[in-house]
């Protein structure tokens, strides 16, 4: 199994209680807000659309480990059964493109101001992700992984991170992914983190690469 291939190795980040500590605070403001927009959103987006409020997917996390986010969703029901129509604009292990149809009008709204994440701040709560982290890849993405790719596990996923301050959705080379996400381990501290949280605020207030 892939899984077998990753070598559990004890990134700082994962031991700090500061990061630990900001998560907390961070995933609890969010909460916050969610609960405030929460009903708007729901409206808004089954009046768009037909199927569920939120859209339930597994990802691989710390070292391997398997949870499940939650976003509110922002495509049409049948979205996963149809992808095959739609083309890759990305390269690697990644799935990209600027006019998916298969995107709902709120949907594109959402995506541009990142409302869709806002389900994610439960998993920081629990412990499974973190507020900055590396990108959380699905089962597909991790079928076909090499293994120099299981280094970006070494940390826990994040909402936001260096791919998000650096182009969002306009990153589409796999590669430039990785190298992304192993900068930012390189680069951690606490101090780090909020410098990529404020620069992330900006991003998304800025609507940046988003779609």
């Amino acid at each position: 199994m892939a899984q077998t291939l990753i070598q559990h190795r004890l990134h700082p980040s994962t031991r700090s209680w500061l990061k630990r500590g900001l998560d907390l605070l961070g995933s609890l403001a969010g909460l916050m807000i969610l609960a405030v927009i929460f009903v708007p959103l729901v409206i808004a987006i089954r009046l768009d659309s037909r199927g569920p409020i939120f859209y339930t997917q597994e990802r691989y996390g710390l070292h391997g480990k398997i949870f499940r986010i939650r976003k509110f969703r922002s495509m049409v029901l049948n979205a996963d059964e149809i992808k095959h129509l739609v083309d890759n604009e990305a390269n690697g292990l990644i799935f990209k493109n600027r006019n998916d149809p298969r995107i709902t009008r709120v949907g594109r709204f959402l995506r541009k101001t990142s409302l869709d994440e806002f389900p994610q701040f439960w998993n920081v709560f629990v412990g499974d992700m973190s507020l900055v982290g590396t990108r959380p890849p699905t089962h597909d993405e991790v079928a076909r992984y090499e293994p120099h790719h299981w280094n970006r596990l070494d940390v826990k996923p994040g909402i936001t991170g260096e791919w998000q301050v650096h182009g969002r959705s306009a990153v589409l080379d796999f590669e430039q992914v990785v190298q992304l996400d192993l900068r930012y381990q390189q680069r951690w501290s606490v101090v780090y983190d909020l410098l990529l949280i404020v620069r992330t605020l900006k991003v998304v207030l800025n609507g940046q690469g988003a779609y």
